[in-house]
């Protein structure tokens, strides 16, 4: 929370950690499936066997947060990430057989690619989902068979310290550790020698750690979140997708990288959809500041800063609509740092909620006459972390996914496909470097190290006549290769 005295880790202690994690890496040598699924059991149980006093810290970080927001987005997603790496792990590990180049094969060669532990890897996680932010890639940072040390948020630094106190009851320091400390930490963190670094947050940081890593050529996954935005074809129901917009955008009172940052529809459907949006939000959240299930700004600081999005917008002629079904003086009465949904109308790319991620539950709502034209507009800017297609029109929807390019996309809803483990999530650009998730996070935090194996008894050299001095064997075998 803004305001409060964050005590540093000081650089030397980091690089401490770092360097008996790294010692015992290396003096353990393989890393074995049981030892594998233990570690991911062990992770779970730090998860599940505290989950009450997890929930009732990260409501008292965030002012309010709603439990069921807490068990759905982080509990469960966090244990369904574990659970699917310890059934997964083993198949995961095992060598992949590769075709060779004729004749190769016939000649005796074999060849596949074997997933290795990359080592230590650090994990710099954001506040806004402090559980699955950690736990997610823990586990494939785990079932590949890595020791790895967090950084956790500082803006949830109870939830944070929490992390250290449980993470120590269930690992060795040298397998799991918890660093806690803010913006000097973070900085120490990015700079140490990893094998990998994983940073989930704001573009702008991202640019920093990555350039932290250079020193080192240390492989980054940067995860950066940008303005996804939400392409409302002719043939989609206005209805349908003001609720499934609106649930997502005001999950966590919209602080979720894939949040639905603007929506975009044609001229003659915004009144119909800001209706039936207004009434949606009214029917999920009849009241909002006395309304425990919904959410509350992470700070004082973020809470200005979406004020802020909504005053510059107003000053600047937009129309903005915002949704306060109690009539609650958010003003007077706001000790828990809640804002009210909010609707910017017809915005203008001079505004400040067009430029940055809002991070916020504020919809700007922008019309267009064409598909071609949304798609421009989706193109000019930094590609998104997600895109989001609602409509029946096949050709259309085509158009709208093969022409833009994002992270990824759900199609006649928000956000969902960054819940599924056997997809793939990451940015692209400005939304980010790498991807994890299940299979595909076991990749990214595991070195697919290729091993091709001759036969002893049979020189294939020779066969091929590479070996010196050469002869017309080699250029016979050279026009094969080349026909």
């Amino acid at each position: 929370m803004d305001g409060m005295h964050y005590v540093e880790t000081p650089e030397e202690d980091i690089a401490g950690v770092l360097a008996r994690q790294r010692e015992a890496y290396l003096a353990e040598g393989e890393v074995t499936l049981a030892t594998r699924q233990d570690r991911l059991k062990r992770a779970l149980a730090v998860l599940m066997e505290n989950k009450d006093e997890f929930i009732r810290l990260i409501s008292e970080d965030f002012g309010n947060r709603s439990d069921d927001t807490t068990l759905f987005a982080d509990i469960g997603g966090s244990a369904s990430a574990l659970k699917d790496a310890i059934k997964h792990v083993g198949k995961w590990m095992r060598p992949e057989k590769r075709p060779l180049q004729f004749p190769l094969g016939l000649l005796g060669a074999k060849a596949q690619v074997v997933p290795q532990p990359k080592g230590v890897v650090g994990l710099i996680t954001p506040w806004n989902f402090p559980l699955t932010m950690v736990f997610v890639p823990l586990a494939q940072m785990l079932a590949a068979g890595n020791r790895v040390v967090i950084k956790p948020s500082e803006h949830t630094p109870q939830t944070s310290a929490f992390f250290a106190k449980v993470f120590a009851e269930k690992f060795e320091e040298t397998e799991v550790a918890v660093i806690n400390g803010a913006v000097q930490t973070s900085q120490a963190f990015a700079k140490q020698p990893w094998d990998h670094l994983m940073f989930t947050g704001a573009p702008v940081v991202g640019k920093l750690i990555m350039r932290a890593a250079a020193e080192n050529l240390t492989p980054v996954t940067l995860e950066l979140g940008g303005k996804s935005p939400v392409v409302v074809g002719e043939s989609a129901d206005l209805d349908m997708v003001a609720e499934r917009v609106a649930t997502m955008k005001l999950l966590n009172a919209g602080q979720i990288c894939l949040a639905p940052d603007y929506i975009n529809l044609k001229k003659d459907k915004r009144d119909a959809f800001v209706d039936s949006y207004s009434k949606t939000v009214e029917r999920m959240y009849p009241s909002m500041l006395a309304n425990d299930q919904y959410t509350s700004i992470i700070s004082p600081r973020h809470r200005e800063r979406l004020e802020g999005y909504l005053d510059d917008a107003r000053e600047k002629g937009a129309d903005v609509r915002v949704i306060n079904p109690a009539n609650e003086d958010f003003i007077g009465q706001n000790q828990g740092n809640k804002l009210p949904a909010a609707l910017i109308l017809d915005p203008t790319d001079d505004m400040k909620v067009m430029q940055e991620e809002i991070f916020g539950p504020i919809l700007p709502v922008r019309t267009y006459d064409t598909t071609d034209e949304v798609v421009d507009y989706v193109n000019e800017h930094e590609r998104p972390l997600a895109l989001y297609y609602f409509g029946e029109d096949a050709a259309e929807q085509n158009k709208v996914l093969t022409k833009t390019t994002s992270g990824g996309v759900t199609v006649n809803d928000v956000l969902w496909h960054g819940g599924h483990e056997s997809l793939p999530f990451g940015g692209v650009g400005n939304s980010g470097i790498g991807a994890y998730h299940g299979y595909d996070g076991f990749k990214e935090f595991s070195h697919m190290k290729p091993v091709l194996k001759h036969p002893s008894k049979t020189s294939i050299g020779r066969l091929l006549g590479v070996v010196p001095p050469y002869t017309d064997k080699l250029k016979k075998n050279v026009d094969r290769m080349t026909k």
